[in-house]
């Protein structure tokens, strides 16, 4: 495991897309289609006006997520796959892919839904706490937050998914709560958690 707890940085991702510009097998795995079709199907809503989508990788599941979209921002640590996902979302006007990191760098505007898939076992503790922070302050009232997360052990990764989920889980039901739990989904190798702002 990563000792030190800290989160993993762009340098990381980089290598990781010049050495493979699909290094997760998005394209081809069935365990990602699969996954991707029960997020997609968790979303509770046809539409959202302002959507912003943590960690979107090359794309591919952002222009899956499009249809529910007025408006879409899809953020990536990695230049290589923000430069992929631009390419594949040229057509789409509505939506905007940038370079951003993540707790670093936060847009100001707010959302009625945020998707953070399979990014936050990539940061260390203080930082996820921080990036949870800053998602629940910027989504509406009503606002939706669905997460999704690899749950296996991996060696480099700061966090495991569950660590990931549990965190969220902690905002959920107390008198300061500020997130009421929707939906919770556990398969062997993932999770998904659905959440709504009070």
């Amino acid at each position: 495991m990563n000792k030190q707890g800290k989160s993993l940085d762009a340098e990381f991702f980089n290598k990781m897309y010049e050495q493979n510009q699909d290094p997760w097998d998005f394209e081809n795995s069935p365990y990602e289609r699969e996954k991707y079709q029960a997020t997609l199907d968790a979303i509770p809503k046809d539409k959202y006006n302002n959507v912003f989508e943590i960690g979107c990788s090359n794309g591919i599941l952002s222009e899956k997520l499009a249809k529910f979209c007025k408006n879409l921002l899809a953020v990536d640590a990695s230049s290589i796959a923000v430069k992929n996902a631009q390419e594949r979302l040229a057509d789409y006007e509505f939506v905007k892919v940038q370079e951003m990191t993540v707790p670093e760098n936060f847009p100001q505007e707010k959302f009625d839904l945020i998707l953070f898939s399979e990014i936050g076992y990539f940061l260390g503790m203080e930082d996820l706490i921080e990036t949870k922070d800053k998602m629940i302050d910027a989504l509406l009232p009503n606002g939706h937050l669905l997460i999704v997360h690899w749950t296996p052990f991996v060696e480099e990764f700061p966090l495991t998914g569950d660590e990931v989920h549990d965190l969220f889980m902690e905002s959920v039901g107390s008198e300061s709560g500020t997130l009421r739990h929707l939906h919770g989904r556990f398969e062997s190798q993932y999770r998904l958690d659905l959440f709504e702002k009070n």
